[in-house]
């Protein structure tokens, strides 16, 4: 059966799972630089990415000329830019209506949704220490959900929102995963970037949101740490890592969110958090002991 998936022959660079965990570090950074902007949500994502878009190009200019995307990767390249806009759009307007916590839990659901993708459609077995990680994680990821999610109706559509984005982010990464078995990093972030933008603007646009930023540092912050860095790197370390272990990789991210919250806008980091955190780093450490035996 063919999968998106990397092969189990081919030899992961020693930097690719520090690159997704480090891509998981910073990436979370985001929902703190989109509240604190003051432009529309919708608009903040677009200038996420037009502001990275130059680097971007830059970038990925050798890789296009030395591998051109066939006919069929353009395809998923752009449909993956318009997928990567709506779930930037929904999770951006996620966060200004939920706590830092929560818009992180549940926009990175895809952390659970791609290894259950990875075990129900494309019927890969997990190794005992695969499915140990993924119990630990799983439970970690309940954990911090029960101690930094608030069910309330100033928080519900919020959390609604990112919940769609969640959806949203796994399908996005299974259509780049894809696309990296042959192109490189940089080359399907540009093109995706670049389908994404003119979709966030009309968004934006639509929804009568304050386009022009009267303060850019907080807009150039995300396009650098969340869009140029953090997807980066996350485009990156994709093309070596089956769903599962990109899923619990994932479940970093609310983590880090939280102690963001909790310093940046006083969301309480509770005990809860603190032990969900430890049980995704633990489970993290054990999905990566089978690649160095």
């Amino acid at each position: 059966m063919s999968t998106s998936t990397p092969t189990a022959q081919m030899d992961v660079p020693r930097l690719a799972f520090p690159a997704l965990v480090l891509a998981n570090l910073i990436l979370p950074l985001g929902p703190v630089l989109v509240r604190l902007s003051d432009v529309g949500p919708v608009a903040a994502a677009f200038w996420r990415l037009i502001l990275a878009l130059p680097f971007l190009i830059l970038l990925a200019l050798p890789g296009l000329r030395r591998t051109p995307p066939t006919g069929r990767e353009w395809t998923a390249l752009l449909l993956s830019g318009v997928v990567f806009a709506l779930d930037l759009a929904a999770w951006h307007i996620g966060i200004l209506y939920t706590k830092v916590a929560n818009a992180t839990v549940f926009g990175n659901m895809s952390g659970l949704f791609l290894p259950a993708w990875a075990l129900l459609v494309l019927r890969q077995r997990p190794t005992r220490m695969q499915a140990a990680a993924l119990a630990l994680a799983s439970a970690g990821a309940l954990v911090m959900m029960g101690g930094s999610y608030e069910l309330s109706v100033r928080n519900l559509h919020g959390d609604l929102f990112c919940l769609l984005a969640g959806v949203l982010y796994a399908a996005y990464l299974l259509i780049v995963q894809r696309a990296r078995t042959r192109l490189n990093a940089w080359s399907v972030l540009a093109v995706a970037s670049v389908a994404s933008t003119p979709v966030l603007l009309l968004c934006a646009l639509a929804l009568g949101e304050q386009v022009m930023p009267g303060n850019w540092t907080p807009l150039i912050l995300l396009a650098l740490s969340s869009q140029l860095i953090g997807q980066g790197l996350l485009t990156y370390a994709i093309g070596w890592f089956s769903p599962l272990v990109l899923g619990l990789s994932l479940l970093l991210q609310p983590a880090v969110s939280a102690v963001f919250g909790w310093l940046l806008f006083g969301d309480w980091l509770g005990p809860a958090d603190m032990l969900g955190t430890a049980a995704v780093a633990a489970a993290l450490v054990l999905v990566r002991l089978p690649s160095r035996a």
